[in-house]
């Protein structure tokens, strides 16, 4: 999740951005913009695809919701968890994303960009290899240290 010191914005709430709220609700996943969409169309929801991906903009823009890259960089959105800023390990294989927090990356990432004047700083930290489910299942071991 990418973390910013500037202030979260406010948005009107209309019958899309509700419905795509409690779109949001039922998933356990990350979610594409358009498989989102496509969930609301056989839901009968009347949201155009570009509204989707404003609302979620928006959405992740206030902190709502998280937003990964996949591997061939398409965004993807599921509902914050923690309530605090956090970064995620994300399994290769599988897609499982675990919310982390790390103190350690706050402090480094505040330390370098003031030693080189840098203001307003945001960052994004994800760390990718394979959940212990995927590693047992394709016999490789988790790295330690």
């Amino acid at each position: 999740m990418e973390h910013s010191s500037e202030p979260r914005v406010q948005t009107r709430v209309t019958k899309q951005r509700i419905a795509v709220d409690a779109a949001l609700d039922r998933l356990e996943d990350f979610v594409s913009t358009q498989d989102l969409h496509r969930s609301l169309q056989d839901a009968g929801v009347s949201v155009s695809l570009a509204t989707t991906y404003r609302i979620l903009q928006s959405m992740a823009d206030e902190g709502a919701v998280d937003v990964l890259r996949t591997n061939d960089g398409e965004a993807v959105y599921r509902r914050c968890e923690a309530d605090s800023h956090h970064h995620h390990l994300l399994c290769s294989s599988c897609g499982k994303a675990v919310e982390i927090e790390a103190p350690a990356v706050e402090a480094w990432a505040a330390k370098v960009a003031a030693e080189h004047g840098f203001t307003a700083v945001s960052h994004t930290v994800e760390i990718t290899g394979l959940c212990a489910e995927c590693s047992l299942a394709l016999g490789t071991t988790t790295a330690r240290g």
